[in-house]
């Protein structure tokens, strides 16, 4: 006959644990473990030394010597105090190293002495432009300004004077920021419908000679359009899932694919066939970029990452790891960083090629970032996501602004060298942006296919051709739009409707 398990309420269950834990661990509170002085100088000089190093010698006047504030002649015709001419000050606070063996505060160390006036110089030479004033390497004013980046600081609370009085000096007053107008830009108008995709059409690429370009699609088919007529050149078939990524080569006659497949292919096109697969990714490929100068492919995938090839021995040159989602869009550039990606983990990545490392990581973005648009000649580029579009500067990606207002997915974007920037969304609507004051000119919302339903009208692709005066678009009707400028528009017809706030705020 087997015994009944007392049952106790959960209460006494837990107090019951309690006390055993208490029981088994109060030797460790009745111990009390003498402070070691040599460990606990050396952990707190570290702590100082990594939390507190920029600000731990604080240079003031010394303490009871009267001295008249010396008036140095600075630029513009107005007087800064400075302490440059003073040859030591007291550093009060602490020693960057705790007081300790060895590391006692001195008379010597208490004291700091201001570098000779020929290492001043020499290191105005030295200094960034940035930091030195124009026309003022050798002046007192950039003297003034080396003393205080070597830790001649000036005292705090003293301010600029007129030479004339005691009203504020002007190059101190900032004036009121002011937005700029944004240059006017004629409309876009549909200038063609091309058909004969029997799939979404998701990728477009414009080749060299700006003869032909080419749309990768759903039916697994690529297809190779004439630019003048819009008739169809040429289909490629060998893909076996939908074709996410073409670009054509400016430095040889290959065009390359990517697909959902897995698999990217080089194609020659003296031969219309297959010469290489690049064998590498997990998943599905999603995009492709080829360098501008050296016969280096880029591609990125599902599988988080991106990949760099050698276009010719078909090797993988860097595996690019880092983002923890699928990476939806690579682009390439000449210059560094070279190559930039945006993924679904809502960050964008900025590589170093030679290394292939992330040299920056923005994490700005809420959404995921889907496409990516470099400025063909200014050092900047734009992403593209649910919640914004932003614009960046390279080559640290310091964020420039935000443009608001197009309020869907951002699947791709485009900019030509006249500063329009071109988004199109998952919702079929197109707007047209000044680049640089982020003036959105114009909204397209072009209607579909007959015989497609309205919800498939999304744009997945827009690229702009080589004349910059064409805009060609894939759809998820299945047709390919190009647009073109309204050839009749002028500023009279088309006002621009610029009503700016009185500060633009640059929301991160």
């Amino acid at each position: 006959m087997t015994e009944d398990v007392q049952k106790h309420s959960v209460h006494t269950l837990v107090f019951r644990s309690l006390k055993r834990t208490h029981d088994m661990f109060v030797s460790d509170h009745a111990k009390s473990i003498p402070l070691d002085e040599q460990s606990h100088h050396m952990k707190m000089g570290v702590k100082l030394k990594t939390e507190y190093e920029a600000v731990l010698h604080m240079p003031v006047l010394k303490e009871g010597k009267d001295r008249v504030p010396q008036l140095s002649s600075s630029l513009q015709g107005h007087q800064t105090y400075t302490q440059a001419d003073d040859p030591d000050y007291l550093i009060t606070g602490t020693h960057a190293y705790p007081s300790g063996p060895g590391v006692a505060l001195t008379a010597d160390t208490k004291m700091h002495r201001n570098p000779s006036e020929g290492g001043v110089h020499s290191m105005a030479l030295a200094l960034p432009p940035s930091q030195v004033r124009q026309e003022a390497s050798r002046t007192a004013a950039s003297v003034a300004e080396i003393h205080r980046h070597v830790g001649g600081a000036e005292r705090s609370g003293v301010v600029s004077l007129m030479e004339g009085g005691g009203t504020r000096n002007s190059a101190l007053s900032r004036r009121a920021p002011t937005m700029p107008k944004p240059q006017w830009h004629p409309p876009w108008k549909l200038f063609r419908v091309i058909s004969g995709h029997l799939g979404w059409v998701r990728s477009i690429a414009v080749e060299p000679g700006n003869q032909w370009f080419v749309t990768g699609s759903a039916d697994r088919t690529i297809k190779i359009w004439d630019l003048a007529s819009g008739k169809l050149k040429l289909s490629l078939t060998g893909h076996i899932s939908t074709v996410r990524g073409v670009a054509v080569s400016n430095r040889s006659p290959y065009l390359f694919s990517c697909g959902e497949d897995k698999q990217v292919k080089c194609w020659d096109l003296e031969y219309n066939k297959v010469i290489r697969h690049y064998h590498g990714h997990l998943s599905a490929v999603y995009d492709l970029d080829l360098h501008p100068t050296i016969d280096v492919l880029m591609t990125c995938s599902r599988d988080a990452t991106a990949r760099v090839w050698d276009i010719r021995t078909k090797a993988n040159v860097h595996t690019l790891t880092g983002h923890t989602n699928t990476v939806a869009t690579v682009r390439c550039q000449a210059a560094e960083p070279q190559v930039v990606t945006g993924s679904h983990d809502s960050t964008i990545r900025l590589w170093d090629l030679v290394a292939g490392k992330t040299r920056a990581t923005l994490t700005n973005h809420k959404k995921s970032v889907r496409t990516l648009a470099l400025h063909p000649r200014q050092y900047t580029f734009a992403s593209g996501s649910a919640d914004n579009i932003k614009q960046w500067m390279f080559p640290d990606g310091n964020f420039i602004q935000n443009l608001s207002g197009h309020n869907a997915i951002i699947n791709t974007l485009a900019v030509n060298s006249d500063g329009v920037l071109v988004s199109g969304a998952d919702n079929g609507t197109i707007h047209m942006w000044d680049w640089r004051t982020g003036y959105n000119f114009q909204r397209i919302h072009a209607a579909v296919q007959p015989g497609s339903l309205d919800s498939e009208s999304g744009i997945f692709a827009c690229v702009f051709d080589h004349s910059e005066s064409r805009l060609i678009t894939a759809e998820a009707d299945k047709t390919i739009k190009v647009y073109k400028e309204d050839d009749t528009a002028s500023e009279e017809s088309h006002p621009i409707n610029w009503k700016p706030e009185i500060l633009k705020r640059k929301r991160f």
